[in-house]
């Protein structure tokens, strides 16, 4: 059945499937070339019937062997043809299922929020010390040159964020998901401004304040284990960065209104997000249920809409497309580096798991829908300059003379 599916679906790309019974079938023509040995009759039918679920759970758990080629191959071949699969009669079924039930998935009262939150990012934080760069940021870099280091490309998205804030001296910011406090410390280094970071994971969280009291900066920059929408400060900034992801369709409305109540007038929000160029859609169904429950990567036209209904003026957005293609192969090659000690931290499965994730991830803003907003909001027409000039003085000046001299080092785990 999977060979039949992609028969009728493959245009670029060769693939060869081995069934349990030893047939082959090869299909397609120029392209990658992958060979595949099915090892059991029940995983042709699941690959059939629902190859973006299946296909994940089938890598991880051994039922399929790659006897020529890498997943990578085949993960390659998948998002090339991906719009010939979606197209297929059965495909159009799940799809539709999936569009129908995303309500339901992205469920993110609090509460609920908080242990989707610890599926992912309480895992070991070893694990993220061994493929992240030295500041531990867990998003988008921003390669200014095709040669820049990881490290150089995510202090670069720092400083481009920085400079959308308009940041003086003395100044509250909020940083709504501020992962392990990278940018919270960052900001307070190089601006001066008094940093609150909001997280639900108890790693990061942990991570964080022990960032804080490294980098001497403790009355200046505080982090608290706590959603977002029980903060009851007020603010002359907030950044939010890889975080809305994770916020749900349905509660868009909820987190726009309460960044609007925490900005004071005259305030600023940057808001960098994944989002999809296609539309709306769902949330793979494979990447829903291993790494990010209830997740979802909107289209600027589910969010825009709801912005509008606030009292926040949208200054500005900018699209950022290969950055974090560039970014997840980074992270993908300091991941194979340190395979081995990642298994012996979790296991086989969990290695293969995490590979389709980064590689699937890469392909998906390389070649398929996926790409990063960074959306400027203000409370106020005349918050911030009528030209964009702002944003490019300070980056630049920022950039010839650093001011953030950060102890990245800090908080690391035990060997």
């Amino acid at each position: 059945m999977f060979a039949s599916l992609m028969q009728a679906t493959i245009k670029i790309g060769r693939i060869s499937i081995i069934d349990h019974t030893g047939k082959r079938r090869d299909i397609g023509s120029d392209g990658p070339q992958i060979t595949l040995r099915l090892n059991d009759a029940k995983v042709d039918w699941e690959l059939g019937l629902n190859p973006w679920l299946k296909v994940g759970e089938a890598y991880m758990d051994g039922r399929f062997t790659i006897e020529e080629g890498t997943i990578y191959d085949l993960i390659n071949i998948g998002m090339v043809n991906a719009n010939g699969i979606m197209g297929a009669k059965m495909q159009r079924v799940v799809s539709v299922m999936n569009k129908m039930l995303r309500w339901w998935h992205q469920h993110n009262p609090i509460g609920a929020a908080q242990q989707h939150v610890a599926h992912h990012y309480d895992l070991s934080r070893q694990l993220f010390e061994l493929f992240l760069d030295e500041s531990m940021q867990y998003s988008c870099a921003y390669f200014t040159r095709p040669e820049a280091s990881l490290a150089e490309a995510q202090q670069a998205k720092m400083r481009h964020i920085a400079s959308k804030l308009l940041l003086e001296p003395g100044q509250r910011l909020l940083d709504i998901g501020c992962g392990w406090g990278g940018l919270g410390i960052y900001l307070a280094k190089t601006a001066g401004v008094k940093v609150t970071g909001v997280t639900l994971s108890r790693e990061q969280h942990e991570v964080a304040c022990q960032r804080v009291k490294a980098a001497g900066l403790e009355g200046e920059v505080e982090f608290k284990l706590q959603d977002y929408r029980l903060e009851p400060g007020r603010f002359d900034r907030i950044v939010s960065v890889g975080m809305f992801e994770h916020v749900g369709l349905k509660h868009f409305p909820e987190f726009f209104a309460k960044v609007e109540e925490l900005l004071v007038p005259g305030g600023v929000a940057l808001l960098h997000a994944i989002g999809r160029r296609d539309g709306p859609g769902s949330t793979n169904p494979w990447l829903r249920k291993y790494i990010f429950p209830g997740g979802y990567s909107p289209a600027l036209s589910e969010v825009l809409p709801v912005v509008e209904k606030t009292g926040l003026w949208v200054t500005d957005i900018e699209i950022l497309r290969l950055h974090y293609a560039e970014t997840l192969k980074h992270w993908r090659a300091n991941f194979e580096r340190n395979r081995a000690r990642i298994a012996a931290l979790y296991d086989e499965r969990f290695c293969r798991m995490w590979e389709f994730y980064l590689i699937g991830s890469e392909l998906s803003f390389r070649y398929d829908y996926n790409m990063v907003f960074q959306m400027q909001m203000s409370r106020g027409i005349g918050a911030v300059p009528i030209t964009r000039d702002y944003m490019f003085d300070w980056e630049r000046q920022e950039a010839a003379a650093p001011k953030a001299k950060i102890a990245w080092d800090s908080g690391k785990a035990a060997e």
